[in-house]
């Protein structure tokens, strides 16, 4: 069981009671920084991708992962029709506190609306956990469509980090897919039981697309190796 380290992170901040940021670190990546103030962040302080994808948001919108809400948040305040779900109970917490009107804690494979966008950023393919598991989550996200529906997901291309100085790569083929990451966090000395992390270049992406059914564009390039794709 996780303790939501997270989520008390988000109830802390939202509270007043910011002192630290969150840790986080991965399987082939050194301890990072989350500063807490960055998921609580406007519109403007958005990475490009992401203002794009909530500009092309429309109709009954689902927020996946919503964390702060901070993309429901933009979305409600435009008057549009959004729900926003997650795990963590902080973060539901912490969504309710802010004003969204339809938060729930459940995770997405048990959600059974349907939907006109489904939103799913800051690395959306990380929920999938596993490249196993990319197709089981393709097929609930896509019942989960209203006919002219769309998913648009996030994430980046990983094998950068497995470069070496010269260009070279180490990448060790037995490990599996180099975008299937386990994922630390801790916060104010607390550590989170470890999660599966998956990042997602764009042709696995849409190659997982074609064998569930569904169409998978490239509406844009972020700036470090990230992109936002259109599933429909």
């Amino acid at each position: 069981m996780t303790k939501d380290l997270f989520g008390k992170a988000l109830l802390d901040y939202q509270n007043g009671k910011y002192s630290e940021d969150i840790i986080t670190s991965t399987n082939i990546s050194d301890e990072d920084t989350l500063p807490l103030p960055y998921l609580f962040r406007k519109y403007t302080e958005m990475p490009k991708l992401e203002q794009k994808a909530l500009q092309l948001s429309k109709g009954h919108i689902l927020d996946v992962g919503c964390g702060a809400a901070s993309h429901a948040l933009w979305l409600q305040e435009k008057g549009l029709n959004v729900k926003a779900i997650d795990n963590s109970k902080g973060a539901i917490e912490v969504a309710l506190k802010r004003g969204i009107i339809n938060v729930k804690r459940i995770p997405l494979l048990e959600e059974t609306e349907t939907f006109d966008t489904i939103l799913l950023l800051m690395n959306g393919t990380g929920i999938f956990q596993e490249l196993s598991q990319v197709s089981t989550y393709l097929k609930h996200l896509k019942s989960l469509l209203k006919s002219e529906g769309q998913i648009l997901i996030d994430s980046s291309d990983i094998s950068y980090m497995y470069e070496d100085e010269d260009g070279g790569m180490w990448l060790d083929l037995n490990q599996g897919y180099p975008g299937e990451l386990d994922y630390f966090l801790s916060y104010k000395g607390e550590k989170e039981t470890p999660m599966k992390w998956l990042y997602l270049d764009f042709e696995t992406l849409k190659t997982a697309c074609l064998t569930v059914g569904l169409k998978c564009e490239k509406i844009m390039d972020g700036a470090h190796f990230d992109y936002l794709a259109k599933l429909y």
